[in-house]
């Protein structure tokens, strides 16, 4: 075998060959379980009627007052000659659940004239610029920048993940506030993260309302907490930071080599000195935050990369699951679930099934430093747009479910048959024809219509993932958790495999990482030539044999 690379090349590969050796040698023996898709169905670009053209990113969601509100990054309006009538760093805008599930309705939407042929043109904010910002306020300082720099330098606030429930009546978000510069002398500086600032959102029937929750909450040189994904949960059963009167905070970040946790009363969540943060090598929090570029996959609570993507509960498999992109630019998918068959430490609360061997439910975030994530597995393989990879890939739970939110969330006086939402997707799929909560699930991304900084043409596109229905579980409980394990039947598309998700069709509903069932050395040292050769792919480092 010939390598050809430079030293400082094969000095990260083999870093990483450590690294890794020393992250899956504790799974090596470890049966887990297949999550099989039975179909896919592509339901193509997300539709905007209200405006006239309109080009933006991101996409992500949540049910606030029985209003599914979308939230957008950057969105510019065109006139139908292409010409751009308005530009603004986020806007919003509502899903009408009785219309057709990629129709949303805007707000802020003004008639800016008509065109050449006298058709009226419609634009998102027409009357803000990107000075000032858009949906979400800019403060004063931010304002002042954006002003005077006009456009060439501006401050941004995008969404990047869906907002997080603290009742049926209002969310919240941690959206990083981005410098951007369109011509930096270094091109590495284009994107500069800032920090993050807390939102807070509602949605009356006039329309969707965010507000600031003071400035930057969390610093640009902090993991980007709560940028990933936000859970409410129970107090924690050993060392809640809350007392017994209110509920903690876990916020997952992305880092440069994987996801950190970081935990925090819900009262305080907007005091960052009052942060805790996981340790995963003592599997407790402490007070020291981790550095965002630690390379020591010991010290990170899940190595790998994450572009976008969230955690939600899901009740059709009664455990959390983690949809998300990562780096590699392959407009893919991928999927994790909570294991409550793999807890990470001896604990007399936190057993193998769960909390007390019963499960968990949705206010139970705890575990997520309780047990340990499964091995990754395609989802779906998005189709890229005619100006590039997909991105922005991300999962919207609250659609076919009827137990989206969490019992806690509603009032203490709701009777118990009132404690559900309404089913969300009927025009494609009735709650009787589902086959329950959570066995479909909605998919986003942003599809790039044609590439470029100052012309690309971006747009939401939506499919749905029907899981197998196949009985089985994932928590551990077989008297109440199904499973998606069997094989995947005909359909527009089947789980792909993987060097991560190489799994035996034998009909068997436990299979092993890399699809053994017996680790000797051969197949051991199989599945560490397939991570090998994973590393080498995700590196650039060019082999020959």
């Amino acid at each position: 075998m010939h390598m050809k690379s430079t030293n400082s090349q094969l000095r990260a590969l083999w870093t990483m060959v450590g690294l890794v050796t020393s992250a899956i040698a504790p799974v090596l023996c470890e049966p887990w379980t297949q999550m099989n898709v039975k179909s896919t169905t592509l339901l193509g670009p997300q539709l905007t009627p209200d405006v006239t053209n309109v080009s933006r990113d991101g996409g992500y969601s949540a049910l606030i007052n029985n209003n599914i509100v979308w939230l957008y990054d950057d969105t510019e309006c065109m006139g139908y000659a292409g010409n751009q009538l308005s530009f603004v760093s986020n806007t919003a805008a509502v899903a009408n659940p009785n219309q057709n599930i990629s129709t949303v309705k805007d707000f802020g939407v003004v008639m800016v004239g008509s065109d050449n042929h006298g058709r009226k043109e419609y634009a998102i904010l027409a009357n803000d610029t990107v000075g000032t910002g858009g949906w979400i306020p800019f403060q004063s300082d931010e304002l002042r920048f954006n002003n005077k720099m006009k456009g060439r330098e501006r401050v941004a606030i995008w969404p990047g993940t869906s907002p997080t429930p603290i009742s049926t009546t209002q969310a919240f978000i941690f959206a990083p506030l981005v410098y951007v510069d369109y011509q930096p002398q270094d091109p590495s500086k284009e994107y500069q993260a800032r920090g993050m600032t807390l939102v807070t959102i509602k949605a009356p029937s006039s329309g969707p309302i965010a507000a600031r929750e003071g400035g930057l909450i969390i610093p640009g040189t902090e993991v980007a907490f709560g940028g990933f994904a936000t859970l409410l949960g129970f107090t924690s059963t050993t060392d809640s930071p809350s007392g017994n009167d209110t509920r903690d905070v876990y916020l997952l970040g992305a880092a440069s080599n994987g996801l950190q946790v970081a935990r925090v009363a819900l009262d305080n969540v907007g005091i960052y000195t009052d942060y805790s943060y996981f340790d995963p090598q003592n599997l407790q929090f402490c007070e020291t935050s981790p550095d965002p570029n630690i390379s020591d996959y010991t010290q990170i609570y899940l190595p790998g990369t994450f572009t976008s993507g969230g955690v939600f509960y899901s009740p059709y498999f009664f455990t959390y699951l983690m949809v998300y992109f990562n780096r590699m630019a392959d407009s893919t998918f991928y999927v994790r679930f909570l294991d409550l068959n793999q807890p990470l430490a001896p604990d007399p609360v936190w057993i193998k099934g769960g909390k007390g061997g019963k499960g968990i439910v949705q206010e139970d975030a705890e575990a997520l430093v309780k047990y340990a994530w499964s091995p990754q597995q395609t989802l779906y393989s998005s189709p890229p747009g005619q100006g590039g990879f997909n991105y922005a890939g991300t999962a919207h739970p609250e659609y076919f479910n009827r137990q989206y939110f969490a019992q806690s969330l509603y009032p203490q006086n709701a009777p118990s048959d009132q404690r559900q939402n309404a089913w969300y997707g009927s025009t494609i799929l009735s709650e009787d024809d589902a086959g329950g909560d959570g066995r479909h699930l909605l998919l986003s991304w942003t599809s790039q219509l044609q590439g470029g900084m100052d012309n690309g043409i971006y747009q939401i596109w939506l499919a749905k993932v029907e899981f197998d229905s196949t009985s089985g579980e994932l928590t551990g409980n077989p008297s109440s958790a199904p499973s998606a394990s069997a094989a995947a039947t005909s359909g527009s598309q089947q789980p792909s495999r993987t060097p991560e998700n190489m799994m035996p069709n034998s009909g068997s509903r436990i299979a092993t990482v890399f699809g053994h069932h017996e680790w000797g050395d051969s197949c051991v040292f199989e599945a560490f030539t397939h991570m090998l050769l994973s590393i080498i792919a995700s590196t650039g480092t060019a082999l020959w044999l």
